[in-house]
């Protein structure tokens, strides 16, 4: 199969140069089980398609049951003969920095999968290579600097607690960053000694594929690492209802998240951590400075990646002494950031991801219209080929209205009013979600008052969407409990050991 070798080369710089790079690329498309490339069990396929175009890509391997219960069976084999689970961490490290080394040597064909199969413009791709790679390689450093303690006792007797790997971990990850949302979550279960089980969503199924020819080249052993490609009801489901997979890490929406928690429930209580919806309050008072530069912050906040973006601040809140002028320099920013093809490094947003997100965001455009807000930009989907939505900006959004408190993973911002700081946080808490929140403000005092009063996994302050791979992410209420990144990632794939020894 031929693939891009993009090895110490830089990033085509134009629209026709990725176009010539993605009329060479030719997929995999099978199921990697074990140590090898399989059709389904049932031979079912599903097409992989380019939103952009409406073209089919490939048809890839469809996975259910019989799948899962073999990928299952054969990360539990992998597990108990040890070559991965009991190998010195720093062993296991090497591997895993190979495998980094890896994916940059072939950066510029796993961003264009990523472009192709969900429609994410490719300079975003790109950055979200970056990411998934220093991820990795973050994980991977770690792993071997993980220490166990010795508990506080007498002399007559000696207590360690140990850390050991859970066992068999499935990653269920997203499509709206899929080989980021993959690296985030395969990278400490790999890391800490676990057999990993990935299922990459049927939207963007690509990436993950190509990813799994690498980690074979990289020397992950035989059934350490496995890809199912292939739909939640089916595949999904079986490896969450699996009494043999010790635990579930899950990005996505709220509602399976809840579906996955009652699937771990009726199987054998498995570990489950969750990083759901988000309806992500954007916070901006009166004090702060250069409202222009604010102002393209919050565009790119909820316009970035179309909109497709679990922490998007989808919920802005503005000062009401700013509001007329702040909203004002919001549409100017957007005006810039408009869809274009996704091939195009100058394109700020691509497509959306198919047909059903497509016609949802567009259901609720036209209920926040219905209801009252005032539609100030955007609102009706590009006519031509592909899927494609500009920059939807409502006006006076209030907590009753549907577009302002429900999820709609789509470029569509609600702009909110406020007087008092006690009326922005109280609007910002009002949200079954608590996945991230942002404010911005030259006020320390209020700084510090407003922050701690957040009901969210993180907040930015000045700044959106900020940190590193030091920093966990994850959310709060119904946006889940897991935590990705950072060495508190590391310790979710990993169980205690008390060990408790006699010196007579």
């Amino acid at each position: 199969m031929s693939r891009i070798d993009s090895s110490n080369k830089h990033s085509p710089t134009s629209l026709a140069e990725w176009q010539a790079l993605a009329a060479s690329l030719e997929f995999e498309t099978r199921a990697y089980v074990e140590d090898a490339f399989v059709d389904a069990v049932s031979g079912e396929t599903f097409p992989a398609i380019n939103p952009a175009t409406g073209e089919t890509l490939a048809q890839v391997a469809s996975c259910d049951q019989a799948d899962a219960d073999k990928a299952v069976k054969v990360a539990r084999e992998a597990f108990e003969r040890g070559e991965w689970s009991r190998m010195a961490p720093a062993k296991r490290k090497q591997v895993l920095l190979k495998l980094a080394d890896l994916m940059e040597a072939n950066k510029n064909e796993l961003a264009l999968l990523d472009t192709l199969d969900m429609g994410k413009p490719i300079n975003s791709a790109l950055g979200d290579l970056s990411g998934a790679i220093g991820c990795m390689r973050y994980q991977a450093e770690s792993i071997d600097k993980q220490y166990g303690e010795v508990a506080p006792t007498g002399e007559d007797s000696l207590a360690l607690i140990l850390r050991e790997p859970l066992g068999v971990v499935a990653s269920i990850v997203p499509w709206n960053f899929p080989l980021m949302m993959t690296s985030w979550k395969i990278s400490p279960a790999l890391a800490a000694g676990n057999s990993v089980i990935l299922k990459p969503s049927e939207k963007s199924p690509l990436s993950a594929l190509r990813l799994a020819e690498l980690a074979r080249e990289a020397g992950i052993p035989r059934g350490v690492f496995q890809v199912l490609p292939g739909f939640g009801h089916t595949v999904g489901k079986a490896l969450a209802l699996s009494m043999d997979v010790d635990c579930l890490a899950f990005t996505g929406s709220t509602g399976v998240g809840k579906l996955l928690t009652q699937y771990a429930g009726q199987s054998n209580l498995k570990r489950l951590y969750l990083e759901c919806g988000g309806k992500s309050p954007h916070i901006v008072f009166a004090d702060c400075k250069d409202l222009d530069r604010v102002a393209q912050h919050a565009a790119e906040a909820i316009f970035h990646n179309q909109g497709e973006v679990c922490i998007a601040g989808s919920r802005l809140l503005v000062e009401d002494s700013i509001r007329a002028t702040f909203v004002d320099k919001v549409l100017a920013a957007a005006e810039s950031m408009q869809p274009g093809n996704p091939l195009d490094p100058d394109s700020f947003m691509g497509a959306i991801v198919d047909e059903a997100q497509h016609a949802g965001i567009l259901d609720y455009i036209r209920q926040g219209v219905e209801e009252g807000a005032t539609l100030r930009a955007g609102g009706e989907s590009q006519s031509g080929n592909g899927l494609f939505i500009p920059p939807t900006i409502f006006d006076d959004v209030t907590d009753t209205m549907v577009i302002g408190r429900e999820e709609v993973f789509g470029p569509v911002l609600s702009v909110f009013g406020f007087d008092t700081e006690e009326q922005a946080i109280a609007l910002a808490n009002d949200s079954d979600y608590g996945l991230a929140a942002g404010l911005w403000s030259q006020d320390i005092d209020r700084i510090m008052r407003v922050t701690r009063r957040l009901q969210s996994g993180q907040v930015f302050v000045n700044n959106w969407a900020g940190g590193d791979q030091s920093v966990p992410f994850g959310g709060v209420k119904q946006s889940g409990n897991g935590r990705d990144k950072s060495h508190h990632s590391l310790e979710e794939y990993s169980t205690l050991k008390s060990v408790w020894i006699a010196l007579e």
